[in-house]
């Protein structure tokens, strides 16, 4: 990434990590020799709270999520589902935010997610992962949880983060280019890689986090199945693939 910079190549940092916020991931990233300055780091909660603004304008907001990021919601009236007593009875609000799964989705609290989907409480998901890499391997995320309760309710949540396209077009807004003039490289087939191809964005699919070949090989097997641009082993081939 180092090699980047120096080049002048512009990176903005694309993520649909919502335990943490934009800064810290920044400051992870620079403890890590990646200098990266918080507006760079686009997260799908940033994203939501965009969405919010425009499609729910002060709305109350029933918040499940792993990890405290109310930071990068400024604005945003939020009740946390970690202030709800297990005896409480709170009023329905005017919106469910789902974020990343952890200990939060228990069954009380999506049994009661599920009860407001049923009477017509819009869910906005910052996400659908399916799953998310930890250091105990791939654990199931959000996306699972919340596909059982759309199947369950017949209704359908709004989802903000990848791979909907508007992340990807923020990153090339925040860099100053057309998506054509883009590299999306991820860990991600689906979500990463071919969904920024989706929206004109070149792809690369590295072979580290929660890349498992078998995926990989699985989705090619299909006869009509779109594939990446360039598979590499991790991002220091991204220069060489630039030509840096």
């Amino acid at each position: 990434m180092r090699q980047l910079t120096h080049r002048g190549i512009a990176c903005a940092y694309l993520t649909n990590t919502t335990t943490r916020t934009r800064r810290q991931i920044a400051e992870a990233l620079g403890a890590a020799g990646i200098p990266v300055a918080a507006d760079d780091v686009i997260t799908a909660g940033v994203l939501t709270a965009e969405y919010l603004h425009g499609a729910y304008p002060g709305a109350r907001c029933f918040l499940v999520n792993n990890g405290d990021i109310t930071e990068d919601l400024p604005g945003i009236d939020v009740v946390l589902s970690t202030e709800i007593g297990p005896e409480d009875c709170p009023e329905a609000p005017d919106v469910v935010v789902l974020g990343s799964a952890g200990p939060q989705f228990d069954h009380r609290t999506l049994s009661r997610v599920y009860g407001w989907m049923l009477d017509g409480v819009p869910v906005v998901a910052m996400h659908r992962n399916m799953t998310w890499n930890t250091t105990d391997g791939l654990r199931i995320d959000t996306g699972m949880y919340l596909t059982g309760m759309e199947q369950a309710c017949g209704k359908t949540a709004t989802a903000i983060g990848k791979p909907a396209a508007e992340g990807f077009l923020a990153a090339a807004d925040r860099v100053g280019v057309d998506p054509q003039q883009m590299v999306m490289i991820g860990d991600d087939l689906h979500n990463d890689v071919l969904a920024a191809q989706a929206v004109g964005m070149t792809g690369v699919l590295v072979r580290t986090g929660k890349f498992r070949q078998q995926t990989l090989d699985r989705w090619l097997a299909g006869a009509s199945a779109t594939r990446p641009h360039h598979v590499i082993d991790s991002v220091a081939g991204l220069p060489p693939l630039l030509g840096c």
